[in-house]
């Protein structure tokens, strides 16, 4: 079991190139994956995300990449064309204003669009280097989830060990619930027939309403959701989605429990079973 929260963070220098690369995760109900990248890197998103999404199931997720050139090869070229029209028109206007100075080479390259600068980029000799820095911070991020993910299966399977002996304990209220339903009866019948009670007739109108209020049949199949869930959190790294269908399964077996029996004791025992398993939604909400 793993956590959807986590954070994992890697930094190095290679050559003239500065790279950091840092990973949030957060809880989500699907797979949301963010990457940021410099502009002149956007052509490694694809890469960066199948990483990424090849490794986790749910869960919203931040790729944050940096990169700061410390000496950066750069090609610097002139716009012969802009210049010379910077040029005339300085030259022009001076002449019309009655001036006799003309343009400088400093106001001209001043201007917009003389000087063009271009970087050489090459987003492969990047990849080279970002690979293994982003397999370096996402092993970080797999340390956390996986370390708050095994504190959450601990808290989460103790309130299931408490849903099973609380099923224990229903369970022996059976006899209980006969007992009540059968007095019930007799206490009807001697109220309106008095010592003529029939015990056959009481007998038979206790058969028909244990038919109708019975919980074996719940306690059997929660019995099995509980089993079920254990297994699956203890066998599936990513079990957050089979659990939340479990969750919903028991759920509605413990309040058709809850409707049916007139025990009280068995009523106390549904409200801290419902208490126990709003404990376990809340912890599955950060589970992959």
């Amino acid at each position: 079991m793993k956590s959807m929260t986590g954070y994992g963070y890697e930094e190095k220098q290679d050559g003239k190139v500065f790279l950091a690369v840092e990973i949030k995760g957060y809880n989500n109900r699907y797979l949301e994956i963010y990457v940021n990248l410099p502009s002149f890197l956007s052509s490694l998103e694809a890469r960066v995300r199948e990483y990424v999404s090849s490794r986790c199931r749910r869960g919203k997720i931040e790729i944050w990449v940096r990169v700061k050139e410390l000496d950066a090869d750069i090609r610097i070229s002139v716009n012969q064309g802009a210049a010379k029209a910077y040029y005339e028109a300085i030259n022009s206007m001076a002449a019309s204003l009655g001036m006799g100075e003309t343009a400088a080479l400093g106001h001209i390259l001043a201007m917009e669009g003389v000087l063009n600068t271009e970087k050489n980029r090459d987003a492969e000799r990047y990849w080279e280097a970002l690979e293994p820095l982003l397999a370096e911070a996402f092993a970080k991020f797999e340390t956390e989830r996986i370390r708050e993910g095994v504190h959450t299966q601990e808290d989460i399977l103790s309130h299931i060990g408490f849903l099973e002996k609380a099923a224990e304990r229903v369970a022996a209220h059976g006899p209980d619930l006969e007992r009540n339903i059968k007095e019930n009866i007799k206490s009807r019948f001697e109220e309106l027939l008095g010592d003529a009670v029939d015990e056959g007739r009481i007998l038979a109108e206790t058969a028909v309403l244990l038919m109708k209020y019975t919980i074996s049949e719940e306690i059997s199949r929660l019995s099995a959701h509980l089993g079920e869930f254990r297994a699956e959190a203890e066998r599936n790294p990513a079990p957050g989605k089979k659990l939340d269908f479990l969750c919903q399964e028991i759920n509605r077996e413990i309040n058709t429990i809850g409707s049916k029996s007139p025990v009280l004791d068995v009523s106390r025992e549904v409200v801290a079973m419902k208490d126990a398993l709003e404990n376990i939604r809340e912890q599955l909400r950060n589970v992959e």
